[in-house]
């Protein structure tokens, strides 16, 4: 109870008092941030640049990783054929548009690729059959192509 008449009476005594017993308070509050640093003003005003010059950097680096990171996921989005997300996109325009992935990424994607191209391939699909030994096969066909153009020479029409 006794809280409650101090704060709501005690408020009201400062503001009648005014500036009687203020002037040691001023005092301390006059201290600017720099001085309570230990730094002249122009040192104070230098590091406060310093840091806002930082926090850009940090921004502008990390917009450009979420935007790599939207890169990759509407690749797969493509890839797979899975709806777009709006908030990739717009992540790829705030940093600018044309986002270039970093070189560790863009060569999984491009293995990736290459392997699903190979498996999408003839040949991919013979390297799935067990007990087949594809270098007989190249063997007979490179005969076959070579009894081709045997008899191709021999031909006289052609």
């Amino acid at each position: 109870m006794a809280f409650m008449v101090k704060t709501m009476v005690g408020g009201q005594l400062k503001n009648l008092a005014g500036g009687l017993g203020g002037g040691e308070e001023k005092g301390e509050g006059d201290k600017s941030a720099a001085e309570a640093q230990g730094m002249t003003r122009e040192e104070y005003e230098e590091y406060q640049k310093q840091l806002v010059e930082e926090k850009m950097e940090r921004d502008a680096q990390f917009t450009q990783r979420k935007a790599e990171r939207a890169t990759l996921r509407s690749h797969f989005r493509d890839k797979y054929r899975l709806p777009k997300n709006e908030t990739d996109d717009n992540q790829i325009q705030m940093a600018g548009g044309d986002v270039e992935l970093p070189k560790e990424l863009a060569k999984m994607i491009e293995e990736d690729n290459e392997e699903e191209e190979e498996k999408a391939s003839v040949i991919g699909q013979l390297t799935n059959i067990p007990n087949l030994d594809l270098g007989s096969i190249k063997d007979k066909a490179q005969a076959t192509l070579g009894e081709l153009k045997q008899s191709a020479e021999k031909c006289h029409i052609m």
